[in-house]
This record gives C-alpha cells, structure tokens and sequence, in this order.
C-alpha cells in the first residue's frame, strides 16, 4: 500500500487560453477502488493520460507504482488471442493468466481461437485479465463495459468487485455503485476525492445543491 501525490497540477492545450486543470493537488491510496466522475469533455481522459506521461504539465504526480492503461490496443486481431496477450505484455505469466481467467469464468480453449473471432465481452475480459497479472500497477480503467451485453456487464461486474487498486471510468452507475469505495470527483477546473461510491456522492451532491439554492433565495429576498 502507498500513495499517489498530485501537487500543484496545472494543464492546458497548446493554443487554448483555459486551463483543463488549474493548481489540482489530492492524495489518493494505490489499494483504493477509485471511480472517476464528471462529464463528458471535461478532462477525464486528459487526466489519465497525464497519469501515463502522455502530455507534459506543471505541477507534481508522485508515486511508487506504474500506471497501466485499459483497454489495451490491439494491432492485428487476427492472430490467436495467446499471441495477441504475448504481444501485449511480453513477460506475463500464464499461471496468472489462468488463475483470472478462472475468475471470471472463462474456458482456456479461447486462448488458441483467433481473437477477432471472441464476442465483444470475450475480448472485453481476456484483457482485463491480463491487466490484473500485473503486479505492484494502479491500473486505469477506461469504459469497461461499452458495447457489452449484459451477462458480459454482469460478469466484469463481478469481477471489479472482487479487485482493488485502481482508477474506473465508467457511465455505468451500477458499475460504480458495485466496485468502487472512493469517488474521484471532476469538477470545473479542480479535482476533489470522496469516501464512499456513485450514489452516495451524488445524494452528497443534491443536498449541497439544495442548501446552495435555499441560500441563494434568502439573499434574493
């Protein structure tokens, strides 16, 4: 267990005259089940790939953990899904391998069917399950769930539930509500970090708002 430190964050486009972040400092715990929240455009895949030194920034972000990013990319679906997990992620081990596909309730035989024969939610778990053989990550977990059926839904739901040490972006409130225990809360230009899941942070969020209005009112009248 440790902590990721961001201090002092401030970014922004190159030819933008706003910030997407203006001086964002928090702490977050690397065992926590983080979800992300905000709306859409409003800088949530931006911070991700800040996380993987995508873009440059000024500020801080510590930590003793690597970042992982999902969903992996695929460069040739064609081949079988084993080759595609080798290329992927040349040194993982297939014990591990196994021992999640048994998780999540996959049969083996799907590691030698070329994967862009696999379902949607086949492919989907085959790369989650790769990204949880990785030891000592905080993994950054983009949108698990589109495209998928809901027994697929169902599973990965499941499946999060059981995990931890991550960052979970998702549209998905059951999702949220099911696998994460802190809430990672974007708002305009700062960021904010709440115990708790997705409903409890948005009855927090209706109460202020409703204190907000009633306090507006008083000082109309």
């Amino acid at each position: 267990m440790s902590q990721i430190s961001v201090n002092n964050l401030t970014f922004y486009y190159e030819g933008s005259y706003d910030n997407i972040f203006e001086d964002v400092s928090f702490q977050i715990d690397t065992d926590w089940k983080l979800g992300f929240i905000g709306r859409n455009g409003k800088g949530k895949t931006t911070f991700l790939k800040l996380l993987t030194g995508q873009y440059e920034y000024r500020g801080n972000i510590t930590s003793s953990v690597v970042f992982d990013y999902f969903p992996f990319e695929v460069r040739d679906k064609d081949r079988n899904t084993i080759d595609v997990v080798e290329e992927i992620y040349p040194d993982y081990e297939f014990w591990k391998l196994c021992r999640e596909f048994n998780y999540l309730e996959m049969d083996a035989e799907i590691f030698y069917r070329p994967f862009s024969t696999l379902s949607n939610g086949e492919q989907t778990r085959v790369l989650l399950a790769l990204l949880f053989t990785r030891e000592n990550h905080f993994l950054l977990i983009d949108e698990p769930t589109n495209h998928l059926d809901q027994a697929s839904r169902v599973s990965v739901k499941e499946y999060l539930a059981e995990k931890k040490g991550f960052l979970l972006v998702s549209h998905d409130r059951d999702l949220l509500d099911a696998c994460v225990d802190h809430v990672l809360v974007l708002n305009r230009k700062s960021i904010e970090v709440q115990a708790g899941n997705f409903s409890s942070w948005w009855e927090n969020k209706k109460r202020r708002d409703l204190f907000a209005q009633t306090e507006n009112e008083k000082h109309r009248k």
